[in-house]
């Protein structure tokens, strides 16, 4: 007879692994317990023969759950105490090793066959859960994931759920904290704007019938609210925007199958993979030529984002419109986190819905839908939120004290460090109005607590632009804890959150291509287009795109007509602007026009300088007539590379590079020269094409220069660029046989930002 101690962390609660752990030892003759300690890992300890022993281990890795990642096992052979059974004991508090806390998982096969089929108890049940799939973290009061740390509580188990939670033969239900039925569980319920009851016989079946008659409606979902509307009609897509104010953005789909979306778009099989993986996240698909969805949908775009039902609440509804897809859309008012609660809802989303679909099931955690895009087929988020979220990053560092990062400003997500690991927060959203402040407060304070860290002697790092809220707030948490506040590079950031997503070790050094919409520099310019070398403790600035002017500042971030014309003006002279502002039509990018223009002229020399690559894109997306106002965070230069598909490159437009020793700088004034004068002979969707890729190879042969001389190995490229297509042909063609390496677990824009920031943290405090 031997014992074994084993303690396992990882994905490990709220996925059925005790119960699986139950099964394994019982068909393995063995004795013992398993049980949740306090810090999300799970402790068991088995006892009996060498040779059963050794089959259960086996078994533990190899026939784990699905949706169970086993992160560290940890072995230790004790003494036999000899139990008379195998038993899941009661959780504890103890925390011995850190564990993973569950993410949401999209609703399985199994559970929606169920809910499809007349004959089973659950049939048309919007929350059917299993052991593989249903709502976790958006749940959680705390950990461990049991169902009194939960909002589950609220729904004690009938007879029946409570038979199969207590049935050790029953695989999807043994043990499993989240299961309910119609009888136990959670229930739907109509309202009209007012937040009055409309008594109706199926709600989910009347909000579909709403829809199709042109309604539009709020659903409260899993981690939050959607607005829900028909998506083939003009007229309803146009209402919505106006009653959302949001003119240009694409908005979300949700379709009921694989069918549906190949109707409406032209899915790869990595789509497809994207699609029906338990995430369930948007997915960017191609439009059909011969779409039936609505140009407004996604204006100007020849993309569509769509994610499938993951859960059976969307199902449902899906399955009695009759499009069998809707636009389905975050349910928040402008600048404001999305709602969770139905009071929320009434008062932020009244103004633009007609009805709501609830139900009575308390949203803990709130978690936006994640959104992915392919890039030369590789898989790369725009946001990292719902069913990825608070997944950790393991480091090959250990972090000393805590570590707690507040990320920066704009589509922000925040991180806490600790041990050998960094957790980011879901997606919280930009940091304009009090609420998101509160709402990156709250989910980081979320994760302090479950992690059980002390702040005491914490160090809280912020980017290092003076303006920003999470600056300030990091200095508030710093001075309320008393610990310790330092500010990082924006970019130094956006390539150490790459490293430490890769694992690579404290003395790797890197050449990173960082390239993004704006960074606060270290000479006081804004940083946006950059060559450096890096390490988690320090850059070098190696090389960077010419800085141009930004007339107005924030102004022409809005307006690129300002930035194209302060460009000609500087290169060729305030008449020269006027004339093309005239043969080009710039002034439709301008509101007051020739005033503009005038007050554009007379704050040229005054004006922030940057080399941001995104500022130089949106200035060519207005030149070219792609787009003249930003109403969304990268409008311009999105429409500019979805403009370039099909285009070419012309052999005759290229770029310079001037090093003249003090760092190599990539000469954009005189791309932008040569757009223009070609603009009268040459398709502007190839010089589209072509601006983009010279970029690209521009900094990819700037960076190959630098490997040998760093002895460095890789090129990482981050920043919100790095998932244009175009620009990364030109990096991949101009570095070509070395190692490029993009973010793939993280999204590249400011959503990562914080991971980079607690990495270089651990290095300069």
């Amino acid at each position: 007879m031997k014992a074994l101690k084993i303690r396992v962390s990882g994905i490990v609660q709220g996925v059925g692994f005790r119960p699986f752990i139950y099964r394994i030892a019982v068909k393995n003759h063995l004795k013992g317990y398993v049980l949740n300690l306090g810090g999300s890992e799970v402790e068991i300890w088995i006892e009996g023969e060498s040779d059963s022993l050794e089959r259960f281990l086996y078994d533990l890795e190899n026939e784990k759950p699905p949706p169970a990642v086993l992160d560290e096992i940890d072995v230790v052979e004790v003494r036999p105490v000899g139990y008379d059974g195998f038993k899941i004991l009661k959780s504890g508090n103890i925390v011995s090793k850190y564990s993973m806390i569950p993410p949401d998982i999209g609703i399985c096969d199994h559970c929606l066959k169920e809910i499809l089929d007349p004959s089973s108890r659950w049939y048309r049940y919007p929350f059917n859960s299993c052991a593989w799939c249903g709502p976790r973290f958006t749940v959680m009061r705390k950990v461990p994931y049991d169902r009194e740390n939960t909002s589950m509580i609220e729904f004690p188990l009938c007879e029946e759920c409570s038979k199969e939670y207590h049935d050790p033969s029953n695989i999807r239900r043994y043990h499993i904290q989240g299961i309910s039925c119609p009888k136990c569980g959670p229930k739907v319920f109509l309202l009209d704007r007012s937040g009055a009851l409309i008594d109706v016989k199926d709600p989910i079946v009347e909000s579909a019938k709403i829809v199709d008659e042109g309604g539009i409606i709020a659903i409260k979902g899993l981690g939050g609210f959607h607005i829900a509307a028909l998506a083939s009609d003009d007229d309803i897509v146009s209402l919505l925007r106006k009653r959302k104010r949001r003119p240009q953005k694409p908005f979300a789909l949700m379709a009921l199958d694989l069918s549906t979306v190949r109707k409406i778009s032209s899915p790869t099989k990595s789509h497809i993979e994207l699609l029906i993986s338990p995430q369930k996240p948007i997915v960017l698909i191609p439009k059909k030529e011969d779409t039936p969805v609505s140009p407004l949908v996604a204006p100007g775009l020849s993309t569509l984002g769509i994610m499938l039902p993951y859960t059976g609440l969307h199902y449902l509804l899906l399955q009695e419109t009759r499009d069998k897809y809707l636009i389905m859309t975050s349910g928040n008012k402008k600048g404001l986190p999305i709602s969770k609660t139905i009071e929320d809802a009434l008062r932020e989303l009244k103004d633009f819905v007609d009805y709501f679909l609830v139900h009575d099931r308390e949203i803990v955690n709130r978690a936006d839908d994640s959104v992915v895009r392919l890039s030369n087929d590789e898989p790369m988020f725009l946001r990292r939120s719902r069913g990825y979220a608070p997944k950790w990053i393991k480091t090959p560092f250990k972090f000393d004290r805590v570590v707690v990062a507040m990320g920066a400003q704009i589509a922000n997500v925040g991180a806490v460090a600790f041990d050998h690991y960094i957790v980011p927060t879901q997606y919280i959203g930009d940091m304009e109005n009090y609420q998101v402040l509160k709402y990156l407060e709250e989910a980081l304070s979320f994760l302090v607590k479950s992690y059980k860290l002390d702040l005491k002697n914490a160090v809280f790092v912020s980017d290092m632009h003076p303006a920003y809220d999470t600056t300030r707030l990091a200095k508030e948490w710093a001075l309320e804890h008393g610990g310790e506040h330092v500010t990082v590079q924006h970019h130094h950031a956006h390539i150490t959150s790459v490293m430490a997503s890769l694992g690579l070790k404290p003395e790797s050094g890197v050449i990173g291509i960082a390239i993004d919409g704006v960074g606060y520099g270290a000479d006081g310019n804004i940083w946006g287009g950059e060559v450096m070398y890096v390490e988690y403790g320090k850059y070098v600035r190696l090389a960077h795109l010419e800085y141009q002017p930004m007339p107005g500042g924030d102004r022409a971030t809005r307006y690129p007509s300002r930035i194209a014309l302060g460009i000609i003006a500087e290169k060729l002279g305030n008449d020269y602007a006027l004339k093309y502002a005239e043969k080009l039509d710039l002034y439709r990018g301008l509101p007051y026009r020739e005033k503009e223009l005038q007050m554009i002229l007379f704050q040229l020399s005054s004006s922030p300088r940057t080399s941001s690559i995104g500022r130089f894109l949106d200035s060519v997306s207005a030149l070219l007539g792609v787009c003249y106002t930003r109403t969304y965070e990268g409008e311009p230069a999105i429409k500019l590379e979805d403009y370039a598909f099909g285009g070419s490159i012309l052999d005759d437009l290229t770029i310079e590079v001037n090093n003249n020793g003090k760092g190599a700088v990539i000469l954009t004034g005189d791309l932008f020269l040569g757009i223009l004068e070609r603009m009268k002979k040459d398709s502007r969707r190839d010089l589209a094409f072509t601006v983009q890729y010279r970029l690209g190879y521009a900094l990819g042969s700037t960076a190959r220069e630098f490997l040998k001389e760093y002895n460095a190995e890789m090129v990482i490229v981050s920043g919100g660029a790095a998932v244009n297509e175009i620009i990364m042909k030109g990096v991949y063609d101009a570095v070509r046989d070395k190692k490029i390496v993009r973010p793939l677990t993280l999204p590249p824009g400011d959503g990562g930002l914080s991971t980079g920031q607690a990495s270089i943290a651990n290095f300069i405090v």
